[in-house]
């Protein structure tokens, strides 16, 4: 990094969408330390929209997303079509002359990808999948808990600035289009009793607390006069989900602007350790987490955990196991309906 000049950092955080928004606050505060240099973002573009936001005073936290197409990858395997196209972004990369290059992400793939940018390529010390660190030029040791401290630990280090994640979280600007289409979504729904979204769904079955009780969850917010939104990834958990409110909760399927949009407007969100869970969380919504094999002192809603707009459940029962396993997880699955409804009740406004 040459000083009194511009410098050009290369973020690698691939996905997926919670990681994501776990990334930005120390990307938003380096910008806000070093609002002259430029700063893009390697990322697959399906995660472009939550790459948008732009600061008060310093303007946009990230300059360039460079689109990585892992899903090309994976359906294309070991071809001539997916070497030529890792060899264009090395390309591109090489040619953009990034002065530093960070990994927040800690896989194999994401240190190869920062690798491939040409520069000095820093990680964690520890990062998720050991190999990756042989990799970096700059391994960082970690002191933090929760994956946002430490993603400001990694980049500060890196860079050598010293990097804190702010009192509050990073703004996303509004869509315009995403805002109309959620205008029409909610068209009949009464502004004044409002809202309230569950996300019965997650990265691996074990993260997911059982589809009937989200179910019946929905049914008794019904009968307290709130509407609910089931926003759903698993097509296979809409049948129980809905029949369980009786059929009077409506199914969510849209954009990541979409949900942005519909998200800012919720009165409370409901699910496990999920992307939209970390979306509702950076927008300000106030959240109850579920829990079950990922610890929320590391993993959890971090903003609304500090500010105390989030309540976490996690059984005493539960263990920390980053296993992609189907079942859904012991300690989890001990969590009751009771228990979620007492939390949210704590957490929204009173109805009129």
């Amino acid at each position: 990094m040459i000083e009194g000049t511009p410098n050009r950092v290369l973020i690698v955080r691939v996905g997926a969408m919670g990681d994501i928004v776990h990334a930005l606050p120390a990307v938003a505060a380096l910008r806000r330390a070093r609002a002259e240099w430029l700063i893009d973002w390697a990322a697959e573009g399906r995660w472009s929209d939550l790459l948008v936001s732009v600061l008060e005073d310093e303007g946009p936290v990230v300059d360039a997303v460079v689109p990585v197409r892992v899903g090309y990858w994976k359906a294309h395997g070991l071809s001539v079509a997916t070497l030529k196209d890792v060899l264009a972004l090395r390309r591109w990369m090489r040619a953009a002359r990034f002065d530093r290059c960070v990994d927040l992400q800690g896989s194999v793939r994401s240190a190869v990808i920062g690798w491939m940018a040409g520069t000095r390529l820093a990680g964690s010390e520890t990062p998720r999948e050991s190999p990756a660190r042989w990799l970096y030029k700059r391994r960082v040791r970690t002191a933090s808990v929760h994956v946002v401290d430490q993603a400001c630990e990694i980049l500060g280090a890196a860079v050598g600035v010293a990097l804190e994640a702010g009192a509050g979280p990073v703004p996303f600007p509004e869509d315009e289009a995403a805002e109309q289409w959620c205008d029409a979504f909610l068209a009949d729904i009464p502004a004044e009793r409002g809202y309230v979204v569950l996300a019965p769904t997650a990265g691996w079955g074990a993260k997911e607390w059982p589809a009937e009780r989200f179910g019946e969850l929905a049914g008794r917010l019904c009968n307290a006069g709130w509407t609910v939104l089931v926003n759903l990834t698993n097509p296979k958990s809409k049948p129980e989900v809905v029949e369980g409110s009786e059929g009077r909760a409506l199914v969510l399927d849209c954009s990541i602007a979409q949900l942005t949009a519909v998200l800012r407007r919720s009165s409370l969100f409901i699910g496990g350790d999920t992307g939209p869970l970390h979306l509702a969380d950076a927008l300000g919504v106030a959240c109850v987490g579920l829990f079950g094999p990922t610890d929320p002192a590391r993993n959890g809603p971090y903003f609304g955990m500090k500010s105390g707009r989030a309540r976490v459940l996690r059984d005493t029962f539960s263990v920390t196991n980053h296993a992609r396993i189907r079942e859904t997880e012991a300690g989890l699955s001990r969590i009751g309906v009771d228990e979620v409804f007492r939390a949210a009740r704590e957490l929204l406004p009173k109805l009129p």
